[in-house]
Parts: C-alpha cells; structure tokens; sequence
C-alpha cells in the first residue's frame, strides 16, 4: 500500500478531541488531509476545532449509540463524498471497575463494554460499506486503513480493572478477525494499535501534573503508528521510555504460557511465581 498519509486524502477519528486522536488528527491535517472528529467532549471538540483549522469538522456523538454513528456516516458522505482513507477507531473510557467493594457497579462495568467495545464494533460495520465500495470500485486506486485503538492491559490482564482489560482483550480478538476477513480485500490494511504508557487524560494528563520521564507523547504514538502502517504491521505494539519492546515482548509471552503450562491465571502477579517470573525476565528467551 502506499501512504495513506497524503494530502487530499481523508480520515474519520473517534475519541479525536484529545489525546492518541487528536494528536493522530493533527498528523492527518500536517498532510493536507480532510479530517472528521468524533467525540462526546463538547468542549474538547470547540479546543479540537481551533486547533485543527479549517480542514476538520467535528460532531459530538455517542460512539456506542448506533443512530450517532447513522449520524457519523451521513456526514462522510456529505463532505467526503463516502470515501475513507483512515478510519481509526479510537474512542476510549477508563471507569473503575472490580466485583466486590464500591466500585462493583454493573453500570460502570456496561459503560466501559458500550465505549470500548461497541464503539469500535458500531464503527466497523457502519462504516465498512463505505470503505468496500470506494476500495473495490471498478479501476480504483482508493487505499483505506482501518486502526483500532487496543491496550496492553487487553493482552497482558493484569489485576485491578476487569472491565476495561475485558473490554480491550475483546477489541484485540475483533482486530484479528476483522484483519482475517480482510485479507483479501484490495488496498484495505487493518493495523491494531496499543500503546505504552502515554501521557493522555486517561494516565494524568488531564490532573494538570507535569509529564513524568517515562511516558511517550501522545504524538509519539501517532509517529510510532505511522512508521509502523508504512511497514505494513497489524501489530503496532508501542515501547515508552520506561519499558522496551523486548520487556513488552516477554510480558506478553509469559501471560500466554499460564494456559498451556497449567499455571493459575495472572501468575506473574502471583507471590508464588515471582522468583520464576524474574528468571524468566533476565533469560535470553
């Protein structure tokens, strides 16, 4: 594929107001592209909107709702005339959730599945008939990429918020079978990002605090991504200035190993592992 960054090209990015997607609209903009901000901050799109200038639009929606994202596709083919070229799926929330004490609430647990998951579910089949007809016209040179927003905490499952790393283990699963099933497609890539540590409202930004060493730049990740698209990768497993792709890598490796070798689950937080879970870190696996 060539770059989907590029000037005339256009791009649809929920949870835009802020954060990985405002810093994503930004890059889209840089390039000379139409850009369609979704997000439910009112005030975050007026914010978005000055500073994206006058090739964004913006629409507050419920990303969960299905009639807001009726809403969204009415406004792609009126102004992009239906063509897509960067879809990306990023709208996010991070409500507290556990099963016993005060944060046992069913409703924060649905809030978290709603936004996370049916944000991204609502996004692709409302607005992959729209990508399909622009990609697969007859002689088209129309290149779409499809970027879903996951989290480590949706691979690794480490304890303290079950819903969100349900919610964000779901997206990974939804990622590689919408990849799976879009193989064939002409011109169509499917990428699914996960962050490192990035300083975003979701992980204190928003506290008004000064940005600690260790974390990336929202913009960080959108250049990370962008390399990554060029390259071709599904995975964009982003590294931060704390912890190194390799760290992430063995993380991951041993969260996939607790099945198959008949370890509890979640072992690497386990007190009984802890030593193993060391070894294992500092081998040369």
């Amino acid at each position: 594929m060539s770059a989907i960054f590029k000037k005339a090209n256009t791009a649809v990015i929920t949870g835009g107001a802020s954060g990985i997607g405002l810093a994503l609209a930004q890059k889209c903009v840089g390039y000379g592209m139409k850009v369609l901000v979704a997000d439910w901050d009112a005030a975050g799109l007026d914010a978005a909107k000055g500073s994206l200038g006058e090739a964004a639009t913006t629409l507050r929606v419920d990303v969960s709702k299905t009639e807001d994202w009726a809403t969204i596709k009415g406004a792609v083919v009126k102004d992009f005339g239906g063509q897509i070229n960067l879809l990306a799926l990023n709208a996010g929330v991070g409500a507290r959730t556990a099963f016993d004490g005060p944060e046992a609430d069913i409703a924060n647990f649905r809030k978290v599945l709603d936004v996370n998951f049916f944000g991204v579910a609502n996004g692709i089949t409302s607005l992959l008939p729209l990508i399909k007809e622009k990609t697969t016209a007859a002689a088209s040179s129309v290149e779409s990429a499809i970027v879903i927003t996951g989290s480590k905490q949706g691979i690794t499952n480490p304890p303290g918020n079950p819903a969100y790393n349900a919610s964000k283990a779901a997206v990974k699963s939804l990622a590689e079978q919408l990849s799976y099933d879009l193989r064939t497609w002409k011109g169509v890539g499917v990428h699914l990002l996960v962050p490192g540590w990035t300083w975003t409202g979701l992980a204190g930004a928003a506290s008004g605090k000064a940005k600690p060493e260790a974390p990336w730049t929202p913009g960080q990740v959108a250049d990370y991504l962008e390399a990554k698209m060029g390259e071709g990768k599904f995975w964009v497993l982003c590294p931060d200035n704390e912890v190194t792709e390799e760290v992430d890598r063995k993380r991951m490796l041993w969260s996939s190993q607790d099945a198959p070798t008949g370890r509890p689950p979640l072992s690497r937080w386990r007190e009984e592992y802890k030593e193993e879970f060391a070894r294992f870190m500092a081998s040369d696996v």
